[in-house]
């Protein structure tokens, strides 16, 4: 944990904003929820006091209005509204750079201005505005803590001491979630309380009493009639541990609360160098205890790399998040876009809870707003052009996720217009992309919207048109060393396929020989290893292409793609690797084995050669590079599309 406070506050404030924030969107979609108005009510109320304890005394100042004007839709003085929701989005802006000292002055008093502007506008619009609570004659509340709550800094005592000032009260706890006093822990709370008010008390006031516990806690509050005062009494008291049932519920072994520490993200990532160097050493000893040692080192040997395996998994599950938290910011985004253009969009969302590296979700944030702006602003046409074909009034844009093997399979569907191919070869051949009457597969017509420079948008607004966010997609996705692929129906929408590696710093590889030099191959990428006997080396050539189960596939001669210069090897393998529906064949001349592989980042030098996506450091110290199998599909498919043009 950081040692500096205002740091350990911005990292407290960057997550009570995300959560103010998706309440607000939450609530634009019901503007009458009162638990989304309390919840977001808390986050600012929170926010402000905290600001204030650790000096962000601007941000404090700033926050206190946005919280009025939240306490008085939350006092139903004032309906929430549209525009209330939008300004406290954008205030939510403001307070980002108030944390991060860089805020612009005019732009927030800017944002006050339209925030009086719209309570004012919700109070005089004629709105129904919902009544304050009518007195009641009581209230009847049942309420328990989180387990942890004590160790939080939470006094059940100081709690029941302010329900007691508001009126006349009854109190009766409930014992019956107490665990056995054998694995009873002094600090957990398992208690619960009923409590019996009665006097003019709203129930706001019985609300504030709980305002910092209340996301965690069970908290039920019912209303006591008017005419039946002796029932709730009696309710209270009979709610008191019967003891036969109350031993017996006892006995329930209670699951303790989840805990988790909070660790800076370069912690995580000097652990994980650590690990890999120890991964790069394991792999020295192995290698020496099988060349030189007697029995004892290689039995220790084998140990170290079952304890170094396991470490890295553990290493490896510490850095992945669900990509849910990506998929999370995107909300905000699409709410705006939905203002700017006009148009009415709704954001789906599926297989959030999917796990990636922290480092490619990071990486990943950019790309993705590319292309969801232009689905946003290109894809979905306005309602009346939707009406006009049929389709809904709302446009979708829909997020998915999936795990395939060693990668993440990220889908970005809409369903607009789709892409004008005639649109896109006209620009290209404007351009100068292609020739015209050049061939080109599908693929590779669609695949122009990646080029630098290109869109086919007839004027540039601030959402896009420049030509330079798909371009910025491509690179980013390539570095990550991931495929994009597009497929699009006319009327019918687009759809962006990202296939991303679930990591980018250790994957198990299949170690190779290609005549001296020794290569990796990412095993979740290899589906099957052959054979290739001279008799069958002699007849393919010319041709490069296997049967495999009735299927031709095409092959790759990797000593002639390297130019080793050395005579094959009397029985060559071939190695068959997959990236989506395509497989290709690599022929190699040994498959030497299993081997953790410690990625390494291409020297500068290298970075443009395209069949290597990175290196590692094997046992005896030398280097092997790892292929890039995208580049090698890529490279071995137009071959097989000439053959199967040839018949």
């Amino acid at each position: 944990m950081t040692e500096d406070p205002a740091a350990a506050f911005r990292v407290e404030a960057a997550e009570l904003l995300d959560q103010v924030e998706q309440g607000l969107l939450d609530l634009g979609h019901h503007l009458g929820d009162t638990a989304l108005v309390n919840a977001v009510f808390r986050g600012l109320h929170t926010l402000k006091g905290s600001g204030a304890m650790f000096g962000f005394d601007a941000l404090a100042a700033f926050t206190h209005h946005c919280e009025s004007a939240f306490d008085k839709v939350r006092k139903g003085e004032v309906p929430a509204t549209e525009e209330l929701v939008a300004v406290i989005l954008s205030a939510g802006d403001h307070m980002r750079a108030l944390v991060d000292g860089d805020p612009d002055t005019g732009e927030g008093e800017a944002i006050l201005a339209r925030l009086a502007d719209a309570v004012a506008a919700a109070q005089t619009d004629g709105v129904a505005v919902a009544a304050p609570a009518a007195a009641q004659r009581g209230w009847k509340l049942f309420f328990r803590l989180p387990v942890d709550a004590m160790r939080n800094g939470t006094n059940p005592l100081t709690l029941l001491d302010e329900l007691r000032e508001l009126g006349a009260c009854t109190i009766a706890v409930r014992t019956d979630a107490v665990p056995p006093l054998p694995v009873l822990v002094p600090t957990d709370c398992h208690l619960g309380w009923d409590v019996t008010l009665t006097g003019d008390i709203s129930r706001e006031a019985i609300e504030d009493v709980f305002i910092f516990v209340m996301d965690d806690m069970t908290l039920e509050i019912e209303a006591i009639e008017p005419d039946a005062p002796d029932a709730a009494a009696a309710e209270a008291v009979a709610a008191a541990p019967v003891d036969d049932e109350g031993q017996h519920e006892a006995k329930l072994p209670v699951k303790p609360a989840a805990e988790s520490v909070r660790v800076p993200a370069e912690r995580l990532d000097l652990l994980m160098d650590r690990v890999g160097e120890l991964v790069i050493a394991q792999s020295r000893l192995s290698q020496l205890a099988h060349q030189d040692g007697g029995v004892a080192l290689r039995s220790v040997s084998e140990e170290i790399e079952r304890l170094s395996g396991e470490l890295r998994d553990t290493m490896m599950g510490l850095r992945m998040v669900p990509v849910g938290t990506l998929f999370g910011r995107f909300r905000r985004l699409v709410h705006d876009l939905a203002r700017d253009t006009g148009k009415a969009i709704e954001l789906v969302t599926d297989g959030e809870a999917t796990e990636i590296d922290k480092t490619v979700v990071e990486r990943l944030f950019d790309p993705l707003v590319h292309i969801v702006r232009n689905s946003c602003d290109h894809g979905l046409e306005t309602a009346d052009v939707r009406a006009a074909a049929g389709k809904p009034a709302t446009g979708t844009v829909r997020l998915a996720a999936h795990q395939a093997g060693g990668e993440v399979v990220i889908t970005i569907r809409d369903d607009g217009r789709g892409i004008d191919r005639g649109r896109v070869r006209a620009k290209a051949e404007a351009n100068g992309l292609v020739q015209p009457g050049q061939v080109l597969t599908d693929g590779e017509l669609l695949g122009l919207i990646f080029a630098p420079g290109f869109s086919t948008a007839a004027q540039v607004t601030n959402l896009s048109g420049r030509g330079v966010g798909m371009d910025v997609v491509k690179r980013t996705i390539e570095t990550l060393r991931g495929t994009i692929d597009v497929a699009s129906v006319d009327g019918e929408g687009s759809t962006i396929t990202l296939r991303i590696p679930l990591t980018l710093a250790i994957i198990d590889g299949l170690l190779i020989r290609v005549g001296e030099g020794r290569y990796v191959l990412p095993l979740a990428a290899v589906e099957e290893c052959l054979e290739l006997s001279p008799g069958e080396d002699i007849r393919s050539r010319g041709r490069s292409l296997i049967s495999l189960r009735d299927r031709l596939v095409p092959f790759v001669r990797l000593r002639d793609l390297f130019a080793t210069g050395t005579a094959p090897d009397p029985y060559q393998k071939i190695v068959v690797v997959s990236i989506g529906a395509e497989r290709v064949g690599l022929v190699v001349d040994q498959i030497i084995g299993n081997h953790q592989t410690v990625i390494k980042s291409m020297s500068a030098l290298h970075r443009d050669i395209g069949s290597f996506s990175g290196a590692t450091i094997l046992g005896d110290g030398n280097v092997a590079l790892i292929l890039d199998i995208g580049h090698l599909v890529d490279l071995a498919q137009p071959r097989e599309e000439r053959l199967q043009a040839a018949g």
